[in-house]
């Protein structure tokens, strides 16, 4: 058996703030097998089905974000689930918006549903995926607020990324997973300074071999003739 936890806030008025995007993922899964996380019990919503012959268990808590780990330390000791099966979706104020990073253990790095839950489990060895959502001036407001129409195009496809990386994860563990998708938590170099720029292309030039004037002979093979 295995455990899906997307985490978020309850109510309609966080439903798209970026602090619920692990809600979000739950449901993009839970809509890939016509399913809704919608039964309730052990404060949370959840809703099972069997995946590969191995039962899964879509969990959202419903204790918001701050007390997440009540629900799943419930769900894991009452279905004797350890806590390697066990796979939390959230947002990442650390990561840019637009990129996907997964963690087979590790700690909260500051994230109040993730410090509850490894109290809760007693342990950080659970893996995770983690959606960025990039910083802004002040991090409630910031995780509270919702995303503009760029940063939703960005994070609607890592949405989508993070429901394929669950699934992967379910068939075939955390090292398929991390070989997989940590390729979207790597953005370009950013572009070097003007001065650094015109010192490499110097560089460059000095190493190019200096040019050969072409004879009549070469020009016309050259041109194909």
């Amino acid at each position: 058996m295995k455990i899906i936890v997307g985490l978020g806030n309850p109510g309609i008025k966080y439903e798209t703030t970026r602090h619920n995007v692990g809600f979000i993922a739950a449901d993009l899964i839970a809509d890939d097998f016509d399913l809704k996380i919608d039964q309730k019990g052990m404060c949370c919503l959840y809703h099972s089905f069997f995946y590969h012959g191995e039962k899964i268990i879509l969990v959202k808590p419903q204790t918001y974000m701050n007390l997440s780990g009540e629900c799943v330390g419930q769900i894991a000791r009452y279905y004797k689930v350890e806590n390697e099966d066990i796979l939390v979706i959230a947002d990442d104020l650390s990561l840019p918006v637009g990129t996907l990073r997964f963690r087979a253990k590790g700690s909260s790095g500051g994230h109040n549903g993730l410090k509850s839950i490894i109290a809760h489990l007693q342990g950080d060895d659970f893996p995770r995926l983690k959606i960025g959502i990039g910083q802004g001036n002040n991090a409630v407001d910031h995780v509270l607020g919702h995303f503009n129409e760029e940063e939703w195009a960005k994070v609607a496809e890592m949405i989508e990324k993070a429901k394929e990386a669950s699934l992967l994860w379910l068939k075939e563990g955390d090292e398929a997973v991390m070989n997989g998708f940590n390729v979207y938590s790597k953005l370009p170099k950013p572009p070097k300074p003007k001065k650094e720029q015109a010192a490499a292309e110097q560089r460059e030039t000095k190493a190019q071999p200096p040019l050969i004037p072409l004879t009549e002979e070469d020009a016309g093979e050259a041109q194909g003739s």
